[in-house]
């Protein structure tokens, strides 16, 4: 790509803009001030940690190892919870506006007892097993009738958000549907009524085919840098048979799943020299879980780039990396 180009998401219909003349090399990105993995297995002041269970909070569920003398994952609930089971869900008026109480959940999945551990470098049995427990806690609390929404994500490094080394994801469930999703549902839901096919399963049979994006494969799933990546080395991992609820999955979904999100973190970490990024697994709402339109998937999205005022004000991204040479960077 010479000149400039501006694409359209075809899931969002947002437009990002790329801008070669502001480009990097791919191996630009890669951060250089991070080494790739501390020697600490234990830290003493660490809550994720085994024996700091006096300075953790209260333990929701807890999955042994294979050889059942200890923990492999550990679900605690969030020590600084964004939301609370504790509420309800009724609105009330406040004069001209709208409020209810902060009804949700909000739990920390601990992936290893090894403060070390990073699912781009643990056994696969390993990750398997965070898949498993991810699996396992979303079941149980979107059996709920007031929970409308579970989102799990990953904060990974500083500029992501963690602000714990130790391995862990965060899983939080609301009372609610924001705007963001339900428009993303209307999208999908416009796409269906007009072309009578799922937005999602075509853009895998495209990118299955072309192949100039696709960063990994498997037997049941596809993971391919989006042709409107909104940033550098942004990966999506999508499940190829049509599915809505990342709670359908079945054991052979899960270790796939497990498999091309350990090698296209692998990527990264190898790359790109364990870059900051967050991942999330966007998945249906309560009671759209058996729509024809709508498909689960984890979005991955390296923090390399700082927004500033023009995306802020436009909401429309600006890119310097071309997903088709970020995707032949991490194939190399």
């Amino acid at each position: 790509m010479q000149s400039g180009q501006i694409r359209l998401n075809k899931v969002t219909r947002e437009w990002v803009i790329y801008a070669p003349s502001r480009r990097k090399r791919p191996q630009d990105f890669q951060q250089s001030h991070r080494p790739k993995q501390s020697l600490i297995t234990r830290d003493t002041k660490c809550p994720f940690c085994p024996g700091n269970e006096h300075i953790s909070e209260f333990i929701v569920l807890e999955i042994p190892n294979q050889n059942h003398d200890g923990w492999q994952t550990r679900i605690l609930s969030n020590k600084f919870p964004a939301l609370t089971p504790n509420e309800n869900t009724r609105r009330w008026i406040d004069g001209i506006y709208l409020a209810m109480p902060g009804y949700g959940q909000h739990e920390v999945i601990v992936e290893s007892p090894n403060h070390n551990d990073d699912i781009a470098t643990m056994p696969i049995e390993a990750v398997e097993m965070v898949i498993e427990t991810y699996h396992k806690r979303y079941i149980e609390l979107m059996a709920w009738h007031e929970n409308m929404m579970g989102i799990i994500f990953r904060n990974h490094g500083a500029k992501a958000g963690a602000s714990l080394i130790h391995p862990h994801s965060q899983f939080i469930v609301t009372g609610i549907v924001p705007q963001h999703i339900r428009w993303q549902e209307q999208e999908a839901q416009q796409y269906y009524d007009h072309w009578g096919r799922c937005v999602y399963c075509d853009i895998l049979e495209f990118e299955m085919q072309n192949r100039r994006r696709v960063v990994g494969e498997n037997l049941s799933f596809l993971a391919y840098i989006p042709f409107a990546a909104e940033v550098p080395f942004e990966i999506w991992i999508m499940p190829k048979d049509h599915q809505a609820d990342f709670g359908s999955i079945s054991d052979r979904q899960k270790s796939d799943f497990a498999a091309i999100l350990k090698e296209v973190l692998g990527k990264l970490y190898e790359k790109l020299n364990d870059p900051d990024y967050n991942y999330v697994i966007n998945t249906a709402a309560r009671y759209k879980a058996e729509e024809p339109q709508v498909h689960w998937y984890c979005q991955i999205q390296p923090k390399l780039i700082t927004e500033a005022g023009f995306e802020m004000g436009s909401g429309i991204n600006i890119n310097p990396s071309i997903p088709e040479a970020d995707a032949d960077f991490l194939n190399e």
